[in-house]
């Protein structure tokens, strides 16, 4: 209905009607539904779309079991004594405009048929009938509809039970959000044969391992004896298990060597334990860290951590190009100490081909090696290093991102918008290819880190400005009246509050198009954003009704500004475009303003707001184009 108010000055009534149809068409051809009824809080309708099943329909959205719906066709006559049955199956919301009031109802609909029946079998895995009155829908063999029935009519609601030919049957009856009576009905499973089988298989396996176990004590000597069951108990997770060495033979060596294969894969196993609950522990602080923060410092700080602790790298960086320059400026480090690297890491800076790092960005490949081996030369401000594993990743500049596209895949793009790269391994080992498919991976993380980033503060600012005038819009003002207002009683200072309204803007608006009307509101905006401070706040309030928040300020000083923005206005035409001319016109504008100052007019953010509101209604009974101070009778 908001909508419908809205577009009165912009077109023809008919074309919101015409779209909201189609917008409902849309919906049935996707075939979520089959029709589409909207209608009035006293049950008009107003627009229905799609083939709706004969009434009556089975409400699947409201509290009371079964309930039927309160819209659609007339339904037949029944037999007296003759439970009806569903022939639909619906769901209603309730529509609000503005604020809290009801102004219709949206129902959508879906027959109840043997499709219907057959969906809920293919979602449930099972067989399904709808027992409503009237004939049996099921999805149950034919042979078997009869029996399954009959016993499902005989059970107490949410029972189970089972029919002669083996069928195990339940019933389900109405409760909230869910409508209809169904059965559903599985086959007996026949277990016995399997049981045998099981049965059969342990003890012929018993039977193998006890000639197995018969023939190796014959054919074994007391080492190899010792041997297996060393052996059993390392399998067995005791790596702590040895053999006794009695011998220098071959079954001695091999006993050594078996005790050293031990020793070696305790320390392993022990090392990669440690490995594992640290990296468990930093991709914990990582999937926490990604879903509750869009700080982005703290993002890559917890990347580079877990990318760190993922490899075994000593140390590391990330650094990002700066959009104006595009030069890589450090973001954060770990273990860059002693490395030659500048104290604050903001100042590691190179340039695009510079040392290892620039030209990774440059060219936007992967690099891993040795520095004395595989070059290439490190910048002097570089971390020094012998080993290394750097990946670019793609910046946000273009939509969602992975880190991992080839380079130049977007024309005009350098080939890498930032570098994480790591030093060194633990142990001295090089990084392998599994090591930079890691960091490719953390990479492609830190480029969704910045989509992310960038995204949510897109999104706030465009929550909080006026897309026209580029000012704060109304939610704002709120946010900062309310915050001001507590500055102001903190340290008892003054806040003078502004609002200003263009007079006979409609006129501009029917004289010379909307697109004038849009030009007259942003060139306003402009000029009010030039004649304010820097601690003012402007805000379109809606229409042509502006607030400008003065802090600190009295009501002589409200007078002193309201009357600079109604000169700033009135003293120079605004230049617009005619619907009649493509010539551009001058436009005189001139504006009205009411001033109202806390604590003085108002001890709250909004009744210092509507003091300020009924001042400006006083300058307009006065003639427009003037100024009005709450409270007082003159200008």
């Amino acid at each position: 209905a908001g909508q419908r108010a809205g577009s009165a000055d912009q077109g023809p009534a008919g074309s919101v009607a015409s779209d909201q149809d189609g917008a409902l068409q849309q919906i049935v051809d996707s075939q979520l539904v089959s029709a589409l009824v909207l209608a009035t809080a006293g049950g008009d309708d107003t627009a229905r779309v799609g083939t709706a099943p004969p009434s009556p329909w089975a409400d699947c959205s409201g509290p009371d079991t079964g309930r039927a719906s309160s819209f659609g066709p007339p339904a037949p006559s029944w037999p007296a004594g003759r439970r009806q049955r569903f022939r639909g199956i619906s769901a209603q919301v309730d529509v609000y405009g503005g604020g809290t009031d009801l102004i219709g109802y949206a129902t959508a609909v879906d027959p109840i048929d043997g499709a219907f029946v057959v969906g809920l079998a293919d979602v449930g895995g099972t067989a399904v009938s709808v027992l409503d009155g009237g004939p049996v829908l099921s999805t149950e063999r034919d042979a078997e509809v009869q029996a399954v029935t009959a016993a499902a009519r005989e059970l107490e609601p949410g029972s189970t039970g089972k029919t002669s030919g083996g069928r195990y049957v339940r019933r389900l009856d109405p409760e909230p959000g869910q409508p209809l009576t169904l059965v559903i009905s599985v086959d007996v499973a026949d277990s016995q044969g399997l049981y045998a089988v099981l049965a059969a298989a342990v003890l012929g396996a018993g039977l193998v391992a006890v000639a197995a176990a018969w023939t190796l004590a014959r054919s074994t000597t007391r080492p190899l004896t010792e041997l297996a069951v060393a052996a059993d108990r390392v399998a067995a997770g005791d790596l702590a298990a040895r053999v006794p060495v009695r011998t220098l033979d071959e079954v001695g060596r091999l006993g050594t060597t078996f005790n050293r294969m031990t020793r070696e894969t305790q320390g392993y196993v022990q090392a990669l334990t440690s490995s594992r609950d640290q990296l468990r522990h930093q991709l914990g602080i990582l999937g926490d860290t990604l879903s509750s923060t869009h700080d982005l410092n703290r993002i890559l700080r917890v990347i580079l951590q877990t990318a760190s602790a993922a490899t075994g790298a000593q140390a590391g960086v990330v650094l990002l190009a700066d959009a104006a320059t595009g030069v890589l400026i450090g973001q954060c480090a770990e273990g860059l100490v002693g490395r030659g690297t500048p104290t604050d890491i903001t100042d590691l800076r190179l340039r695009v081909g510079e040392g290892l790092l620039g030209s990774v960005a440059a060219t936007g490949e992967p690099r891993r090696g040795r520095i004395d081996r595989d070059g290439p030369a490190l910048s002097p401000c570089e971390p020094h290093c012998l080993t290394y594993v750097a990946v670019p990743f793609a910046a946000p500049a273009a939509g969602p991102t992975t880190g991992l596209e080839p380079p130049g895949e977007i024309a005009g793009e350098p080939a890498a918008r930032g570098i994480l790269a790591l030093y060194d391994r633990h142990g001295f080992d090089q990084f392998d290819d599994s090591d930079l498919v890691t960091l490719r991976t953390f990479a492609g993380q830190v480029a969704v880190a910045l989509d992310n980033v960038r995204v949510h503060e897109e999104a706030q600012r465009l929550s909080l400005t006026d897309a026209l005038t580029g000012l704060s819009n109304y939610r704002y003002l709120r946010e900062s009246l309310r915050r001001e207002i507590e500055r102001a009683s903190r340290f008892g200072h003054t806040l003078a509050v502004l609002v200003l309204d263009l007079d006979h803007f409609k006129e501009i608006n029917d004289t010379y198009g909307h697109a004038a009307g849009d030009a007259v509101l942003a060139e306003f905006a402009r000029r009010v954003r030039v004649e304010i401070r820097e601690v003012d706040f402007a805000f379109r309030q809606g229409g042509e009704e502006f607030v400008v928040l003065l802090p600190e300020t009295d009501a002589p000083g409200a007078q002193v500004v309201a009357q600079r923005l109604g000169e700033a206005i009135s003293k120079t035409p605004v230049l617009v475009v005619s619907q009649q001319t493509t010539r551009p016109l001058r436009v005189s504008v001139t504006v009205s303003v009411g001033a109202a100052v806390y604590p003085v007019n108002g001890d709250s953010g909004l009744a210092v707001l509507e003091a300020a509101d009924d001042a400006l209604y006083a300058a307009k009974a006065a003639g427009r184009n003037t100024f009005r101070l709450a409270g007082q009778a003159g200008g």
